[in-house]
């Protein structure tokens, strides 16, 4: 058994792109824990998706050892985490597991939004931070600026380590910095056990793989664990390190990280961020430190084909118990039949969710365009939570809509201000502060409501600042506004995974705009269909698809003018009866079209 004392648990934190994984495949190279021969690219992000887009999605953790300059010989648990805002919350509980982290800043784009979002979620929780600037071999390199930087924007005092982690510059500093800054655990390995749930996997063969942080005691084969919040008792069957692969090991103790597999089958029975105990000695009050998620996007999921209902259901309970940050329920739509409503992070989250489900599971699915959650008081008084447009009240019976607000804090160039400004204004954003953080970048802080941020907000704001900028939010309650639903009828029907909710003073543009954007998404029928935008029982736009032409005169060559209008009053009939009794089929892409409104204003 190792003593704690030579136990380092840390994290990398960064913005997207400014070399995390990189950084963690020169710590796996330089400490030996993965041989030339097995190393490649992005060594920590396994899923295809991460190495196809360049981003990490899921926290990873790896245990390695390093021999020191004095020849004692340290365990240093790395978690690689994600930086898209998204995946915030796989920070939180990387976070939760360490006691320091390493927070990467790159030295050609400085301190950027998320950087600032993931160092003050590191502070809050306590942890020592190293500061470290990467890519200082690149000729934009700008490392004095960055410091000052780091110091001004950040408040971290103590000097970066300048590396280059594409070709192993500063490698060996980086690892005699956790070793002298970052503490070790504080645990005991012979108090009553307590483990850390921080992420989890499902095995076909294995059952649920839990990947846990035993902060005080010792967790191995044979033992009666006790799940904290559901009181739920399994036995351990396995315990073992990732290095980076599952090697089984006699026990976990105090301060380490690891996997441990208790043959369970049932996903519902785990709970990432859950505190594992001892059944014979039971604790009195789960770890602190963990953060729950909270989806602030909720779109429909529907399979292509009806058949596949079953499919769904059966992919999104395997993929919650790795992805624990969606939550989901049944739904239903009129055009759409049987799904599911799922509640996401963000607008990545909820691609990234739609694509693992279609590549993983082997599904054809249809997203709807997301909305977010609204108060809704009714002249009862009673307070509605609407998380889906087809359940909104009847105009008449509201009182007061409340939507959900965010702080947007977004990093940039000072020459991209103006684009940026006025996109924040057509959004309906509220100043709050503007901070020059170097000669030529600026820090821009408003209040923006959330519903703004969802459908293509984040391609506007990269298109207006030609990839410049940076974004980071954080939940600012919710204030009233005058909303209304937005409903889209299709030959007189109204598409209930079409409608959404739309502020007052948009709902005449927007409806303007989906009637068009269907009209180019609809086939032609035999008959005429008439696409209409409607808000409060009073249409506001529409748009009419002409029907399908057959010439039926091309076979009268000349003769009687009666043959040739019987012929045109038999047709006319038959547009009648079809118009009648006629469904006009969806396309998939109609369903996203809300999300291309903005298209043409890039």
């Amino acid at each position: 058994m190792i003593e704690v004392s030579r136990i380092r648990n840390f994290s990398i934190i960064a913005h997207i792109d400014h070399g995390k994984s990189t950084l963690a495949d020169r710590l796996l190279e330089v400490t030996g824990t993965i041989s030339a021969r097995d190393m490649q690219a992005q060594v920590m992000d396994s899923m295809e998706l991460e190495r196809e887009r360049g981003i990490t999605i899921k926290a990873k953790a790896v245990r390695m050892k390093h021999t020191a300059a004095d020849g004692t010989e340290y365990i240093l648990n790395l978690i690689d985490t994600p930086g898209h805002v998204d995946f915030s919350y796989e920070v939180s509980r990387a976070l939760a597991a360490c006691e320091g982290a390493l927070l990467v800043v790159d030295a050609t784009q400085g301190v950027e939004a998320q950087t600032l979002a993931n160092a003050t979620l590191a502070q809050a929780l306590d942890l020592k931070l190293i500061p470290i600037i990467n890519k200082v071999d690149l000729p934009a390199a700008d490392v004095e600026g960055v410091h000052t930087q780091i110091y001004d924007v950040l408040k971290i005092a103590d000097d970066p380590i300048a590396i280059s982690a594409k070709v192993g510059l500063g490698t060996q500093k980086v690892l005699e910095a956790i070793i002298r800054d970052v503490p070790p655990p504080q645990g005991r390995p012979e108090s009553a056990l307590s483990a850390l749930i921080f992420d989890s996997s499902f095995s076909v063969y294995r059952g649920v793989i839990l990947l846990v942080r035993v902060v005080d005691g010792i967790m191995k084969p044979g033992m009666k664990l006790r799940f904290f919040s559901t009181g739920h008792e399994v036995t351990v069957e396995e315990t073992g390190y990732l290095i980076p692969k599952m090697e089984a090991a006699d026990f976990i103790s105090a301060g380490e990280v690891g996997y441990v597999i208790c043959g369970i089958r049932d996903i519902h029975q785990v709970r990432v961020g859950d505190t594992l105990m001892e059944a014979s000695r039971p604790l009195t009050a789960p770890l602190p430190g963990y953060k729950e998620a909270k989806p602030v996007v909720f779109a429909g999921i529907f399979p292509v084909n009806p058949a596949d209902y079953q499919d769904l259901a059966a992919a999104l309970e395997k993929l919650n118990l790795e992805d624990s940050s969606f939550n989901y329920s049944p739904d239903s739509s009129q055009a759409l039949g049987f799904g599911y409503r799922l509640g996401f992070l963000g607008l990545l989250h909820m691609d990234i969710v739609k694509e693992r489900l279609e590549r993983e599971f082997d599904l054809s699915l249809i997203v709807t365009s997301p909305n977010v959650v609204y108060r809704v008081q009714t002249r009862k008084g009673d307070w509605l939570v609407i998380d889906n447009p087809a359940r909104f009240p009847p105009h008449g019976d509201i009182q007061i809509i409340e939507e959900p607000f965010v702080l947007i804090t977004i990093v940039l160039p000072v020459e991209y201000q103006e684009g940026v400004l006025n996109l924040l204004k057509e959004r309906r954003g509220e100043y709050v502060g503007i901070e020059y953080i170097a000669a030529n970048r600026m820090l821009i802080r408003y209040h923006l409501p959330l519903c703004e941020m969802v459908v293509n907000f984040y391609d506007r704001l990269k298109s207006v600042s030609k990839g410049y900028a940076s974004l980071d939010y954080a939940d600012e309650g919710r204030r009233a506004s005058d909303m209304t639903r937005l409903e889209i009828l299709i030959h007189g029907e109204p598409v209930d995974a079409l409608s959404s909710i739309v502020h007052r003073d948009k709902a005449y543009n927007v409806g303007r705009q989906m009637c068009a954007k269907l009209k180019e998404l609809i086939h032609r029928q035999n008959f005429e269909v008439a696409i209409q935008a409607r808000i409060d029982n009073h249409i506001i736009a529409r748009e009419t698809l002409g029907a399908k032409r057959k010439d039926v005169l091309a076979k009268c060559y000349g003769g009687d003018i009666t043959r040739k209008r019987k012929l045109l009053s038999k047709q006319k009939e038959g547009k009648k009866r079809a118009k009648q009794f006629g469904a006009v089929e969806l396309p998939q892409e109609a369903f996203l079209a809300v999300l291309r409104l903005d298209d043409d204003k890039k």
